[in-house]
C-alpha cells in the first residue's frame, strides 16, 4: 500500500502547477462549499480572535484562509518531486542568520506556528543550510502508510525527525552537537495540568511550557519564524533572533514574547494561520491559577 500511495502522489507531483492549482480550486469548492469543512470551528475562532471585525470582514478572512489551506496541501504534493532550485525559488528569506550562529559554534531553537506553508519552510531550510542540521519535532500519524510517506517527504532535504511522543530520548544523541531544533510552538498542550496559561487574543489560553523550558535548559539562542505570502506558491521566510541567552529572561517571559509575536503576525496576515485548528478548545477555570504566567491579573471568569 505504501508504494502505491507514494507512487501516485509522486506522479501527481509531476503535473505543472497551473494544473495542480486548478485541482486546488476544485478541492476548495468541494471541501468548504459543498461539505462545509469545519466551518463552525473556523468562524468560531475568527469571532474569538477578531470580535472588533464585522461578519463580512471575518468571512473575507475565511475565504482567503480556505484558498491558502488547499493550496498548501496541493503545493506539498509538488514537493515530492521538487528540485532544490525549485525550493529556493519558492521560499526566500534570511537563512544566513542560522549560518552565522553555526559559525559561532552555537545551536539554535526555532519557534514557529501553524503558518502556511510550513512544509516548504522545513524543506527549504535543508537546501539553504547544510551545516547546522535541523531537528524537526513531529507528531506521528495514526495511519502508518501516511506517517511513513510524510516522514520520507519531511526528511527529503536532511531534516532529522524527532517524534514528539518520545522527545526526551530522541534528543539524547544530539546533546553535545550543534543543531537547530524546530518547534511549532502554538500546539494545544497535551497535558492541561502542566500547561502554562496566559491571554492570547484576549482569551485565557494554554501554552506548552516545553519550548521555553528546553531553551532555558540549554541556554541556546531562540529564533522566531513566520512566513509571508508573496504570491500564489511563493513565500518569504522572516527570522528574528529573540535572545541568545534565554536564561537571562524571567521564567515565563520567553513564552509571553512568543505570544506577542504570534498574535502580531496573525493580525498582520490573518489568512495565513490554521483557523481550522481548535486552539481554544480548553476553557479556563480557577484550578489552573497556579499555572498562570501572564503579567495581567489571573482571570476570575472566562471573558
Amino acid at each position: 500500500m505504501y508504494y502505491l500511495v507514494y507512487g501516485s502522489l509522486y506522479l501527481l507531483s509531476l503535473l505543472p502547477m497551473w494544473m495542480l492549482y486548478g485541482l486546488s480550486d476544485f478541492v476548495k469548492w468541494l471541501l468548504f462549499t459543498v461539505f462545509g469543512y469545519r466551518r463552525k470551528v473556523i468562524m468560531g475562532n475568527l469571532e474569538k480572535a477578531f470580535p472588533e471585525k464585522t461578519e463580512q470582514e471575518r468571512n473575507d478572512i475565511r475565504k482567503r484562509f480556505e484558498r491558502n489551506f488547499t493550496d498548501t496541501f496541493i503545493e506539498t504534493v509538488k514537493y515530492f518531486s521538487a528540485s532544490e532550485s525549485y525550493l529556493r525559488k519558492h521560499l526566500q528569506g534570511n537563512f544566513e542568520l542560522f549560518n552565522e550562529l553555526y559559525e559561532r559554534g552555537l545551536s539554535c531553537q526555532v519557534h514557529t506556528g501553524h503558518n502556511f506553508n510550513w512544509e516548504l519552510l522545513n524543506l527549504s531550510y535543508g537546501v539553504n543550510n547544510k551545516d547546522l542540521p535541523l531537528l524537526g519535532v513531529y507528531m506521528p500519524l495514526h495511519n502508518r502508510v501516511m506517517d511513513r510517506i510524510f516522514r520520507k517527504l519531511r526528511s527529503k532535504t536532511g531534516t532529522i525527525l524527532l517524534p514528539a511522543t518520545d522527545m526526551r530520548n530522541a534528543m539524547l544523541p544530539y546533546r553535545n552537537k550543534q543543531y537547530l531544533l524546530g518547534l511549532i510552538a502554538d500546539q494545544v498542550p497535551g497535558k492541561m495540568h502542566t500547561a502554562w496559561w496566559l491571554y492570547f487574543f484576549g482569551i485565557p489560553t494554554p501554552f506548552a511550557p516545553g519550548p521555553e523550558k528546553g531553551a532555558r535548559a540549554g541556554n541556546i539562542p531562540v529564533v522566531f519564524i513566520h512566513n509571508t505570502r508573496v504570491k500564489r506558491g511563493y513565500y518569504r521566510m522572516n527570522a528574528t533572533l529573540v535572545t541568545e541567552t534565554p536564561n537571562a529572561l524571567e521564567p515565563g517571559e520567553l513564552t509571553r514574547i512568543y505570544r506577542d509575536f504570534l498574535e502580531k503576525v496573525m493580525r498582520q496576515n490573518p489568512d495565513m494561520w490554521l483557523w481550522s485548528h481548535r486552539r481554544w478548545k480548553h476553557a479556563w477555570n480557577s484550578s489552573y491559577a497556579d499555572q498562570w504566567i501572564d503579567t495581567a491579573p489571573v482571570p476570575e471568569t472566562v471573558p
